[in-house]
């Protein structure tokens, strides 16, 4: 008697349960399903579009990149190098691919109900046709199935960017890439729109590990005297320029807190000359961030650059993970954020400019109602990233979406970004942001708080238009 359990995605997944406002969902949903995918924010590699290689396997595919799924595994007590996740040397261990999927395969039911088992089920269903779900008995027949289609050329990376209708994926890079990825991909002549995004991070936060190096690589680059305040913001605006003319259309900063300050030049001058000197302590390197960020914006007005502010992680929280195997496995944390006294100083200056655009992220949902919706309700320079990383989740896009309508309304929010390292999830992102969204205005056609035409323009507004217009694209 066989055991196998069947994979079907519903039609009405995320749908409202009430049959009334699920028959308008439904109908609103037909009008995006179909939509071509912006994915204006994410942290794919170029490099798998410039050699367009085939993948090596479904656990180098989907596994390994995907802090989402390992970080789950080592909650239960699995380690990262029974994965085969790099270290931070570059070292892995010795772990065949196969039994690493194993072992994923067999803990899979971790996932259930979670936003990652929607987005593997959905690469599984949807983009490798596969039937029956994965647990550990399927375990070997989804490797093959997976590795095998990989090897294909419709698997190849730009293959499936055409498939997944991607009308522009941005990518994220460290102002000391030299962006030959981009190069080649420009060079390539596929049609494929894939632009970078300036992430100037090692090179502003003084309590990065590899600041001192990576200020003296930034030097290097671009010819400036980086250990000058006025050198220092030169080679910012050079590089961003070199990221610009790389298809950029935005600038992402991960900073610890939302933090921003308005210095006297002489003041940043002194600071800057401490903190490159190595020997800022932690309050001076919280205002020299600070002071970047002001510094960011005031180059945005020149060179026409979106600004997203990404804070309010603490990064790295496990230290013996850190040690090992360094940034970005997993370990991150949300944190208690201030937006309204924080960007004050920047807001001050450049919040009334509509040329400038700054859109925000939180990781703290508190701060909805209280604080983000109505700071982008009142300035015109402002705008509200989507429910990210810890809350991209249904019930957090919902969340998003009942705390900030009242104060923000729909259109000082730009859309959703997937902000993602796997890149087949990204159709499966995208959908479940979609159907949100539609049961949400669904909800408020059923209560006659808006008509169904309405519902069904923001629909679209949502999923294409906005992202489009606020990431000036």
């Amino acid at each position: 008697m066989s055991t196998t359990k069947v994979l079907d995605l519903h039609p009405d997944r995320l749908f409202p349960a009430e049959s009334g406002a699920r028959a308008i969902a439904r109908r609103l949903y037909g009008q995006v399903a179909q939509l071509p995918i912006i994915s204006p924010h994410g942290h794919t590699d170029p490099s798998w579009f410039a050699g367009n290689e085939a993948f090596a396997n479904a656990t180098e595919l989907l596994l390994i990149p995907d802090h989402y799924v390992f970080r789950m595994l080592y909650s239960q007590g699995i380690e990262l190098d029974a994965l085969g996740i790099p270290r931070r040397d570059g070292s892995r261990s010795p772990v065949d691919p196969r039994a690493a999927w194993r072992l994923f395969a067999s803990n899979f039911h971790l996932f259930r109900g979670t936003p990652s088992s929607m987005w593997l089920n959905h690469v599984f269903h949807e983009v490798f046709g596969l039937r029956e779900r994965l647990d550990a008995g399927s375990a070997d027949r989804y490797y093959d199935h997976i590795t095998a289609a990989l090897q294909q050329p419709e698997f190849r990376p730009c293959a499936l960017f055409d498939r997944f209708r991607i009308e522009l994926l941005a990518t994220t890079e460290s102002p000391l890439d030299p962006l030959q990825h981009h190069a080649q991909i420009r060079a390539s002549g596929w049609p494929g729109r894939v632009v970078t995004a300036y992430r100037p991070d090692p090179v502003v936060d003084p309590e990065h590990e590899e600041f001192a190096a990576s200020l003296e690589r930034f030097g290097e680059i671009t010819g400036e005297n980086v250990y000058t305040w006025d050198g220092y913001l030169r080679a910012h605006r050079q590089r961003r320029a070199a990221f610009a003319a790389m298809g950029a259309t935005s600038t992402d900063h991960g900073h610890p807190t939302a933090a921003t300050a308005d210095l006297p030049a002489d003041e940043a001058r002194r600071l800057f000359e401490k903190v490159s000197r190595g020997g800022a302590s932690a309050a001076e390197a919280e205002l020299f961030r600070a002071q970047v960020l002001t510094e960011m914006a005031a180059m945005s007005l020149d060179d026409g650059l979106v600004m997203q502010i990404h804070p309010g992680c603490f990064r790295n929280h496990n230290a013996r993970l850190f040690e090992r195997f360094g940034r970005d496995k997993g370990a991150d944390m949300p944190m208690r954020t201030d937006y309204v006294n924080a960007l004050k100083p920047l807001l001050d200056r450049f919040g009334n400019d509509p040329r400038l655009r700054v859109i925000v992220f939180t990781l703290d949902e508190s701060t909805y109602a209280r604080e983000l919706a109505p700071l982008a309700g009142h300035y015109p320079a402002l705008f509200l990233g989507p429910a990210w990383w810890f809350h991209d989740a249904p019930e957090g896009m919902w969340r998003f979406r009942e705390q900030t309508l009242s104060s923000g309304g729909f259109y000082n929010t730009v859309g959703f970004n997937d902000d993602t390292r796997a890149f087949l999830s990204i159709p499966a992102r995208h959908d479940v942001a979609r159907r949100v969204d539609c049961a949400f205005l669904a909800k408020l056609v059923s209560e006659h708080r808006m008509d169904e035409d309405e519902a069904a323009e923001l629909a679209v507004d949502l999923a294409y238009r906005l992202p489009k217009q606020a990431y000036k694209l």
